[in-house]
């Protein structure tokens, strides 16, 4: 069996995408093994293919980046391998220096436009991420993304065409259009630009419905804080970080489903998160952001509406004109969105790319 090391910077356990992508190359006899870091807070994982963690000193900024990056060099240095596969800007440079000096294969998949993230903007790093995203994103000749617009970014920008594949769910049959519970659901990172102190305040002024935000991430206090002077705690629930087999129950009850990303630069922009698409599986309507990718699919399923700003006033009428109108959603828009927006109709060019490479 050919060995694929796939690396990531995250613990493991909540990456969706890379759960996905693993679970196809396995399913092609590839012999996988997955490399990501071990937090304090890491659950078990228990997966079909071959995992491991490191703990590093350093767990943010620079000092991680640059630990991670040596670390993940002299391992890939040291272990067997047929083919790499780096996920996202963070993981490229030890996993091209190491295809170079074995000569081996490099696929890169793109999550996002890393060098245009919030959190590096008008920082010295972004002015590093750049260099090494313009020495080496042109030379990767086995590359994939997750949006189209990301990919013609990548195009206009260093005239290459990565290959879009979306970051749709598994298809799951057992999705009930029924058994929903009274509840408003956000899932995913917490992180600024996501739309969620805007969207707690907005529980002010919705009645008779909770929201439920699953997820973890460095703005955690701020949303409970944000929680407290709104005086909505017994509206809002913290749930934290879930295993995915948990987090697609809770998704499958919601009544809404909830994609509120801001326009924080060219990364959030062309965005297109994964929770959304589990919304869909799930046949959970959503209230989205009119960010262009995202607003796109909202509006050629017709499964939800879009917001026109992010004032609390516009998010909670919005969301109310849903739930008041919830029935309208529960129709053939979501079970055609849901048999059509799946992984299974992705995979194949992923295992083109493997099956060239």
């Amino acid at each position: 069996m050919k060995r694929i090391i796939v690396s990531v910077t995250n613990d493991l356990v909540t990456d969706q995408r890379v759960h996905k992508v693993c679970t196809t190359l396995t399913e092609m006899n590839f012999d996988v093994l997955l490399i990501g870091r071990k937090l304090k807070n890491s659950k078990k994982i228990n997966r079909n293919y071959k995992t491991t963690r490191m703990k590093l000193l350093f767990t943010s900024g620079f000092l991680f980046y640059s630990e991670y990056n040596l670390r993940l060099f002299f391992k890939l240095l040291f272990l067997k391998k047929d083919i790499l596969l780096s996920n996202d800007l963070d993981t490229l440079l030890p996993n091209y220096l190491i295809s170079k000096l074995f000569d081996k294969k490099l696929v890169y998949d793109s999550h996002e436009l890393f060098t245009e993230l919030p959190s590096i903007q008008g920082r010295y790093s972004q002015k590093i991420w750049r260099f090494l995203e313009k020495w080496l994103v042109p030379k990767q000749k086995h590359f994939y993304t997750v949006s189209d617009s990301i990919a013609n970014w990548f195009h206009k920008k260093y005239d290459v065409k990565p290959l879009v594949i979306k970051n749709f769910p598994n298809f799951n049959k057992s999705s009930s259009l029924e058994s929903k519970d009274k509840y408003i659901l956000y899932q995913g990172a917490l992180n600024n630009g996501r739309g969620l102190l805007a969207l707690i305040e907005a529980m002010q002024t919705i009645e008779n419905v909770k929201l439920k935000i699953a997820g973890d991430g460095p703005i955690k206090s701020k949303i409970q804080e944000q929680i407290k002077q709104c005086n909505v705690e017994n509206k809002v629930v913290l749930l934290g970080n879930l295993e995915p087999e948990k987090l697609l129950s809770i998704t499958q009850n919601a009544t809404l489903g909830i994609s509120l990303e801001e326009d924080l630069g060219l990364s959030y922009k062309y965005s297109l998160p994964n929770k959304l698409f589990d919304y869909i599986q799930a046949k959970t309507p959503v209230v989205a952001t009119y960010l262009p990718e995202i607003k796109k699919v909202i509006k050629t399923y017709g499964v939800g509406e879009i917001i026109d700003n992010h004032t609390p006033e516009n998010i909670a009428t919005i969301i109310n004109k849903v739930l008041k109108n919830e029935k309208k959603f529960y129709n053939v828009n979501l079970e055609k969105a849901s048999k059509e927006l799946v992984w299974e109709s992705q995979e194949e060019k992923l295992i083109s790319i493997f099956r060239n490479v």
